[in-house]
């Protein structure tokens, strides 16, 4: 078979680096990938540019297409190959729209009647912020339209909140008409992810995302410094089962009842509060840092999962116990103003840990240069957390962090009790 993976990152890195272990792909195609991609053949295409993309799966004989970033999605990617009778897995422009407009989201979540933070919605920003004053502090701002993962201000001071309204409308976060303010949900974090084809919803295991950019999560809201999975603090098995029934299936039976059904990877952002888990934000894809320690936990063949569940069945899924730590490697200056061009030595990084480029290119002479805020993606594997978090820092020990940094302690929550 023939495989294409569009996007860039490292999330695309690693469902490359997944299905190249299976024996039945010839050939795994990247658009337009990156230069750590060895495993496939990257091809400069840009993920935007979908006739491009759709005329180049015809010309090889694509059997399978699966799609990385939110952008091409919310522009209708599935819509296009649908259209041209070729097959991709992922949701349909009209579906991608709980992550492309989170005041859709909002109001699909209210009438799916799935728990969620209290919220308002508003165009101006004059309005947003007398709304602040009235409510006070914490609160949370979020750009509506798509903000690749930073459109978001958990705000300890009603200052803070108003600038991040005046930010969003001057456009810092892309083009953005309204914005969203809701209410500071109290609880720990977790993401939950599902391959979802209509109304079938398969979970996947638990992680926790690393959002603020310095230890101790400190400092501005970020794209995700790190992960891990599984979470021992918690009871998996008692979170999930009470998300499926309160989130996830709620919303797919919603979506496929309104006529826009859901296919594709779902991604539920939790707050897990004192009253249950409650949604921060569904996306329309796999999370990123979250696929790389998700990926290497996953058994099954991925085409064995999305082969049977487009077809109509069921397919068994199953997970290593192992435990997953991932580091994100990030540019000095991220995620306000991050450097590029440093030389990237991929080879000082220890050799059991799994090296996953989310911001490179080629330099001269077979070189790698940083060229974004999130350069890499380092993953250790372990027979438990604490061995895995061994791994990961002991194999970073020696990397050289000219014009990079990370944090230290992700994972740490995972040694909390609950």
């Amino acid at each position: 078979m023939k495989v294409l993976v569009v996007g860039k990152g490292g999330r695309e890195h690693a469902l490359v680096w997944k299905l190249a272990q299976d024996v039945r792909i010839d050939t795994i195609y990247a658009a337009p990938g990156n230069v750590g991609m060895t495993e496939a053949v990257c091809v400069p295409i840009r993920e935007d540019a979908i006739g491009e993309l759709v005329q180049f799966a015809r010309d090889e004989q694509i059997d399978w297409t699966i799609v990385g970033p939110e952008g091409p999605l919310v522009l209708g990617i599935v819509n296009a190959f649908q259209a041209a009778g070729l097959k991709i897995f992922g949701p349909s422009r009209e579906a991608a729209a709980i992550e492309g407009s989170k005041q859709f989201a909002k109001a699909l979540m209210d009438r799916a009647g799935i728990p969620t933070a209290d919220h308002a919605v508003f165009t101006s920003a004059v309005e947003a912020n007398a709304y602040i004053r009235a409510q006070g502090a914490p609160i949370v701002i979020k750009a509506d339209g798509l903000a690749a993962g930073k459109g978001v201000t958990v705000a300890a001071t009603t200052e803070q909140a108003n600038q991040a309204v005046d930010e969003i409308f001057a456009g810092d976060f892309g083009e953005q008409s309204s914005v969203v303010i809701e209410e500071c949900l109290v609880g720990e974090e977790c993401s939950l992810m599902a391959f979802v084809h209509e109304e079938t919803v398969i979970p996947m295991v638990l992680s926790q995302d690393h959002k603020r950019v310095f230890d101790g999560d400190l400092g501005p809201n970020t794209g995700g410094m790190g992960a891990y999975s599984p979470l021992p603090q918690f009871d998996e098995q008692a979170v999930t089962e009470e998300a499926m029934q309160r989130v996830l299936r709620p919303l797919v039976e919603q979506m496929a009842s309104e006529g826009i059904p859901f296919t594709g990877f779902l991604y539920a952002g939790l707050m897990l509060t004192d009253r249950g888990p409650s949604v921060i934000e569904f996306n329309a894809r796999f999370g990123d840092p979250e696929t790389e320690v998700i990926l290497p936990r996953l058994e099954t063949e991925l085409l064995d999962v999305i082969i049977p569940l487009m077809e109509g069945d069921v397919p068994e899924v199953v997970w290593s116990d192992e435990a997953v730590v991932g580091v994100v490697i990030a540019a000095n200056g991220y995620p306000e103003q991050p450097t590029t061009g440093h030389l990237v030595r991929t080879d000082t990084i220890g050799s059991d840990v799994l090296v996953f480029h989310a911001g490179t290119v080629a330099g001269e002479q077979e070189t790698v240069l940083s060229a974004g805020g999130r350069v890499l993606v380092c993953v250790a594997k372990a027979a438990n957390m604490e061995d895995a978090v061994s791994a990961i820092y002991s194999g970073l020990d020696s990397f050289d962090r000219t014009g990079f940094f990370y944090r230290t302690d992700i994972a740490k929550k995972a040694f909390r009790t609950i």
